[in-house]
């Protein structure tokens, strides 16, 4: 069994709540909009740590992220972006199960012809009235069971 901590729109702020809840997680996903490495560095000290840029994340720090990531846990295939509107495969046809992302900043979970859609929503500065929040995919095997949380 594996943890994996969601973590999406920090925009440079890591609230000790979210840090807390990340705590314990065997790996961290960052979707994007992290705008400091310092973001980075912290989470990478709790767990390995896949991270995609942004479009808030620009600058020298930057330019070494990519605009999406690929990782398998246990046998569950996982595809990272910022911006699902964004995404260009067809994730049931590669195999992948689980698409995480954020941009949006709304925290949202479903499941479209066997993909698990994950946005963890922001952690960082509220936008507008929508929560803030982190999330996990806890990975057994080839199942996946995923969870938001609001803080």
């Amino acid at each position: 069994m594996a943890r994996i901590g969601l973590i999406s729109d920090t925009h440079d702020l890591l609230r000790p709540e979210a840090l807390a809840f990340l705590r314990g997680s065997d790996h961290i996903i960052h979707a994007g909009d992290i705008c400091t490495q310092g973001v980075i560095d912290t989470l990478a000290a709790i767990a390995p740590t896949t991270v995609v840029r942004g479009n808030n994340d620009r600058g020298d720090w930057a330019k070494s992220l990519g605009e999406t990531a690929r990782l398998q846990v246990e046998g569950v295939r996982i595809f990272v972006i910022h911006d699902i509107s964004e995404l260009a495969i067809d994730p049931a046809s590669e195999g992948v199960r689980v698409v995480v992302y954020g941009h949006s900043h709304m925290p949202k979970v479903e499941e479209r012809e066997g993909v698990l859609f994950v946005n963890p929503g922001s952690a960082g500065r509220r936008r507008f009235k929508l929560p803030i929040g982190v999330g996990e995919l806890i990975v057994e095997g080839v199942t996946v069971l995923p969870r938001l949380v609001q803080l």
